[in-house]
């Protein structure tokens, strides 16, 4: 038996999501304007380099080259928060946008060469909305979930060619969920069944 065949045997479909429930009415972020974006990326999280099939840490990040994983999620994160929350234009209110994240599991590079139709981008973070002059909570989620389907196998050889390298898919796709979560984009929670790596 090959190496995918015995891994597939033992790995299991979960359920998947992207969620969060304690989010901004559309009506009261009309009144908000963006100010500034913090990224908290503790240095208590767990890092790994392990290439296996299944990662353990809390930080797995491949899409770059070896150096700061804490720094480039930080990077990662900043971009797609302020992308996503460039829909507060308006002159109201200022508001600041802090971000703590408690998981950033990408895929290794062994999932994505060896596997195919298998692997998640796991990405979990705390966001606050809070008035940039008293420092008043406006809003908060302690638990936004952002999982998002990982390429593998040919899928991610076809993506990485057009363009859609894993940061570029990560990026767009937390920035689609702060977009959401602040009202002033679709509403993109949903679940999914997938083999998480």
């Amino acid at each position: 038996m090959g190496v995918f065949a015995a891994f597939a045997l033992s790995a299991c479909t979960q359920v998947w999501e992207t969620n969060y429930d304690q989010n901004p009415s559309a009506e009261q972020s009309k009144g908000w304007r963006l100010n500034a974006v913090s990224v908290d990326v503790p240095r208590t999280l767990t890092v790994t380099e392990a290439n296996t099939f299944s990662a353990e840490a809390d930080i797995v990040w491949r899409g770059e080259l070896p150096g700061d994983r804490y720094a480039q999620v930080e990077r990662i994160m900043r971009e797609a928060i302020e992308k996503g929350a460039a829909g507060l234009r308006n002159r109201g209110r200022a508001v600041d946008l802090r971000v703590t994240v408690t998981r950033f599991h990408a895929v290794t590079d062994r999932t994505r060469r060896q596997l195919s139709a298998a692997g998640v981008h796991n990405i979990n973070f705390a966001i606050q909305v809070v008035d940039a002059r008293s420092g008043a909570v406006l809003a908060a989620e302690p638990d936004v979930s952002a999982d998002l389907v990982a390429f593998s196998g040919q899928q991610a050889l076809d993506a990485e060619a057009a363009g859609q390298t894993q940061r570029v898919r990560i990026v767009n796709h937390v920035a689609n969920v702060i977009a959401g979560w602040l009202g002033t984009g679709p509403d993109v929670r949903q679940t999914f069944s997938r083999v998480g790596i």
